[in-house]
């Protein structure tokens, strides 16, 4: 648990980051429009390469690409479950008509429309995780081509 302390304090911090702008889009009456929902993938990426850069320089020569990539995800998975736990709790208690602004075609024709914008919001977050974490982690890794460790040997 110890080894994670880092990335769930960074996957906190992103949640809170995707709370306050959802919030700030909401007072602004923009939070209907999903156009603004890819900002999300910003903050989102922007912690988990933080996260992982923190990561390497805290491990250093025992940095591995395994450890990295878990810290990535641990990250962003924190960061949409709390983002998720969030917004349903938003969508049902304090915006009750919320999804039905969001889609009025969708929420008219589905029994459970609720579960399905959940089970999206939570998928796309974790998606844009896994593929975030595997971007970055080309960018931490080391590299196996010996030219490359030679120069570094000094």
């Amino acid at each position: 648990m110890k080894n994670y302390a880092l990335p769930i304090r960074f996957g906190i911090a992103a949640s809170g980051c995707l709370i306050a702008y959802f919030l700030i889009l909401s007072l602004l009456g923009l939070h209907t429009n999903v156009f603004y929902s890819l900002f999300n993938g910003v903050i989102t990426g922007f912690s988990i390469y933080e996260a992982i850069k923190y990561y390497k320089i805290k491990k250093g020569r025992s940095f591995k690409y395994s450890t990295g990539f878990m810290a990535g995800l641990v990250t962003g998975g924190v960061a949409t479950l709390i983002f998720t736990l969030f917004f349903a709790l938003y969508s049902t208690e304090l915006s009750p008509g919320f999804l039905e602004e969001l889609s009025t075609k969708w929420a008219s024709t589905y029994k459970s429309f609720e579960a399905i914008v959940f089970l999206v919001v939570a998928t796309m977050g974790f998606v844009t995780t896994l593929v975030l974490t595997l971007s970055f982690m080309q960018l931490f890794k080391s590299t196996n081509n010996l030219k490359a460790k030679e120069d570094e040997i000094p």
